[in-house]
């Protein structure tokens, strides 16, 4: 079997939304969106804290509209990332299998040097004793 490039056979297979699903997968396990996470966070709860009166938009004690909009990203991101994650699965099988054929190719390519370098020792075994 011809070696593959397992990146180009994994992206040729994907549709749109699987590479939204994958895009978003590898967006949201960084630090970057962790960070922008604990900022919105801190900024939103900071300022319904300590913003006068009349400027709060999500008074304390319940930040019922952040707690809102904090359950609904969670809601859709979700399911994109259980489906990323599934799709970077499918990847590493299909990288696993193309490692395993390279590895087969391989150990047949040794073994067929091992039977010539057990030929030319016959050889030269040979030709010493002559």
């Amino acid at each position: 079997m011809p070696i593959k490039n397992t990146n180009h056979v994994y992206r040729n297979e994907l549709t749109r939304p699987e590479r939204f699903a994958i895009w978003i997968t590898s967006h949201i396990g960084t630090i970057g969106f962790f960070l922008t996470i604990v900022t919105w966070t801190l900024l939103w709860l900071g300022w319904n804290l300590l913003a006068p009166t009349k400027l709060r938009f999500d008074p304390y004690p319940g930040f019922v509209l952040w707690l809102f909009i904090s359950n609904m990203i969670q809601i859709f991101l979700m399911p994109l990332l259980l489906v990323g994650q599934n799709l970077q699965g499918k990847r590493s099988e299909i990288r696993a299998e193309n490692d395993f054929n390279v590895n087969v190719k391989a150990e047949g390519e040794v073994a067929a040097l091992m039977a010539e370098v057990q030929e030319l020792k016959i050889m030269i075994g040979q030709l010493t004793k002559h």
